[in-house]
């Protein structure tokens, strides 16, 4: 498999990013977890888009980036895509981009979370930061409001509803 480390070229991240944005406040404003995303062709076209809707299909599967992959339909070659998310990808996530050869990933934000966004670095897949303040700031405020919400969407037993991982650490 060929990853291209091109795939970004010419192309604004930050505009990119406005269409997950978007997603990301739809699933907030429909009472669930405001991360979005958008699969992007190399032109900057967008494929598909979608958000996490865990809440809203009762579905741990569907994530944001999920969505969008969904949303974008069957490709022949992903290599030349682009990932776009308002949040660091999770390991679930950042697999389905190693999975199907996804050729570069764009993120909002890895303030409160960074998932798996350094294997895929490791892995030759080029990931960009924007480091967002509207998506550093949604997260944050959803994190402290639904602490418990937020811990089962990464996995995290909510026992004191402080949103920390195994070791501790701030998501």
């Amino acid at each position: 498999m060929s990853i291209r480390t091109d795939a970004l070229s010419g192309l604004d991240p930050a505009v990119l990013l406005d269409t997950a944005y978007r997603q990301a406040r739809l699933g907030l404003d429909e009472g669930g977890i405001p991360i979005g995303a958008a699969l992007v062709a190399a032109d900057g076209t967008v494929l598909g888009e979608g958000r996490n809707r865990r809440v809203q299909h009762a579905d741990p599967s569907v994530h944001g980036e999920t969505d969008a992959f969904r949303a974008a339909g069957r490709q022949r070659d992903y290599s030349t895509t682009i990932m776009v998310t308002t949040l660091a990808p999770c390991w679930y996530c950042s697999g389905l981009i190693r999975q199907f050869g996804i050729g570069a990933v764009v993120v909002g934000e890895n303030r409160t979370f960074n998932g798996g966004e350094q294997w895929l670095l490791d892995l030759g897949i080029p990931v960009t930061l924007v480091d967002d303040e509207r998506c550093v700031a949604m997260m944050t405020d959803f994190i402290g409001s639904h602490p418990e919400l937020w811990n089962e969407d990464i996995g995290v037993p909510d026992a004191d509803g402080d949103p920390t991982d195994a070791a501790g650490g701030l998501l």
